[in-house]
């Protein structure tokens, strides 16, 4: 995947001056031992902390060594002061775990577990941001698995700190679903530019007659295969892709990674010939979310879960309910778990990518069909053209999206669920949904919380990783369904 941080992640060990620095060194090593073991490769600096001159040639060591992220580690108490400014120093996310005892109990205890307890209240101290596992004491073994967890999420969080969100806008008329209050993506580090529809215009025009042209529309056709049917129009198609490739790379200025909230419709269609959906798809599946609808925060929340899943994701609608009959034939004869409110269809016009649609006859390069009715009045489709459609692939997604509500504060929301194996029987990029208690989910958070009908899928579980990323950019709200009788602040009891 292009446009996603590669983690270099680095180990530091502490040691506190009244315990025996070869015991956290030890651990360290057996720490590291297991990460590699896991295929998980780690630098680990040689210096181990015993005091700030120590905490700055840590620091040094693996800022040399090109690391990007860090694991502290607590061999045994350790000291509060230098281990926890190793995480201000250090310009990029840190995870701090300590040593559960071996069986010497003698000279061999390390007090780690009870280290911890100083190290974050140090953290808290000093308001310094860090990533502490929800039990952060084990052996090496156990410390390996932690570390696995982590890499997800700094690597979001890596970009997240490098990423610029690239619009053209504004948004359609009467579709305050994307409504965008900026400062919270000032709070979290990302940056913005927003340019005008007509720029993108003037952009895709300069790119008549590019030389590289052919090879794009070649690739989209060996993409689509049998699907594409509508070879004249995979030149324009390419010409566009070509003009935001390269709008991306001559703009992102100080940034390494960008992501794009464009406006699709109505006059874009009229006016480029086409509708972009399948062009966002693939540039979607190489880790360049094109979020529909000037969605800023759906881009946003699109790259975030690209970075955890190192895959492609989409956006969706929370689109339409599932009919009842679809229901009782299809559903609860083989998923009882799952109530008719448990279930939805997610659906978008066709941006979600080709890899993630399942391999049937139907699926491939189509038309937009409530533009086309809107558009050309439901005639032979042109300028409507250009959508990636299908059913969405069966398996397990995780539905969420990070937003600034109406007053501008971060909230977020996260649900883990799966795509059934059912036929759609209906058009655009589209899966029938099930995610436990939906229906009190529905109600008690993407209502009651004033949420966008627009939400970012991972295809997989990633509601662990996505919790802590909206953790550690200090998103107070994060909702997630509630189980069976675990009521939501505003549920009626009765």
């Amino acid at each position: 995947m292009s446009n996603i941080p590669e983690v270099k992640l680095g180990i530091i060990a502490v040691s506190r001056d009244c315990f025996p620095m070869t015991l956290s060194e030890n651990r360290r090593k057996a720490v590291a031992a297991a990460c590699v073991k896991k295929g998980i490769p780690v630098f680990e600096a040689k210096t181990v902390v015993e005091n700030e001159n120590d905490a700055i040639g840590a620091v040094d060591e693996v800022i040399k060594a090109g690391c990007n992220a860090l694991v502290v580690f607590l061999g045994n108490f350790g000291p509060e002061t230098p281990e926890t400014l190793i995480a201000g120093w250090f310009k990029g996310p840190v995870m701090y775990a300590a040593a559960a005892e071996d069986k010497n109990l003698m000279n061999g205890r390390g007090d780690a577990y009870c280290g911890m307890l100083n190290c974050s209240y140090n953290l808290g101290l000093r308001k310094i941001k860090a990533v502490i596992p929800e039990y952060p004491v084990g052996d090496a073994k156990d410390i390996a698995a932690m570390v696995a967890d982590f890499v997800p999420v700094a690597r979001a969080l890596i970009g997240v700190a490098g990423l610029k969100i690239i619009t053209f806008g504004p948004r359609p008329q009467d579709f305050f679903a994307c409504n965008a209050p900026i400062k919270g993506l000032y709070d979290i580090g990302v940056e913005i530019e927003e340019n005008s529809e007509l720029d993108l215009l003037a952009a895709f025009k300069q790119h008549k007659d590019d030389k590289r042209i052919e090879a794009v529309a070649k690739d989209m056709a060996k993409e689509l295969g049998s699907g594409n049917q509508y070879p004249d129009i995979l030149p324009r198609l390419a010409q566009f892709e070509l003009t935001l490739l390269d709008w991306a790379e001559s703009h992102k200025g100080s940034r390494q990674y960008v992501a794009f909230a464009n406006k699709c419709w109505p006059a874009f269609c009229s006016e480029f010939g086409f509708v972009p959906c399948y062009v966002n798809s693939r540039l979607a599946s190489r880790g360049i979310p094109v979020a529909c609808e000037v969605d800023i925060y759906g881009a946003l929340s699109e790259y975030i879960g690209a970075c955890v899943s190192n895959d492609a994701v989409t956006l969706l609608d929370i689109n339409n309910t599932v009919p009842a009959e679809l229901y009782t034939s299809a559903i609860k004869p083989a998923y009882k778990k799952y109530s008719l409110t448990d279930v939805f269809m997610g659906f978008h016009c066709g941006n979600t990518p080709i890899c993630k649609l399942k391999k049937e006859k139907n699926t491939g390069l189509k038309y937009q069909l409530i533009m086309n009715r809107g558009l050309e009045g439901g005639r032979k489709p042109d300028i409507t053209r250009g959508t990636m459609e299908g059913d969405i692939a069966p398996g397990n997604i995780t539905f969420f999206r990070l937003h600034a509500g109406p007053d501008g504060t971060l909230q977020a929301y996260i649900a883990q669920g799966e795509v059934l194996p059912v036929a759609t029987g209906s058009f655009g990029g589209i899966g029938v949904f099930a995610i436990p208690e939906m229906g009190r989910f529905y109600r008690h958070v993407l209502v009651a919380k004033h949420y966008p009908h627009h939400g970012g899928v991972v295809f997989g579980k990633y509601g662990k990783s996505l919790f802590t990323v909206f953790d550690y950019l200090g998103v107070v709200d994060i909702a997630h369904n509630q189980p069976k009788g675990v009521l939501y602040k505003t549920e009626n009891p009765f």
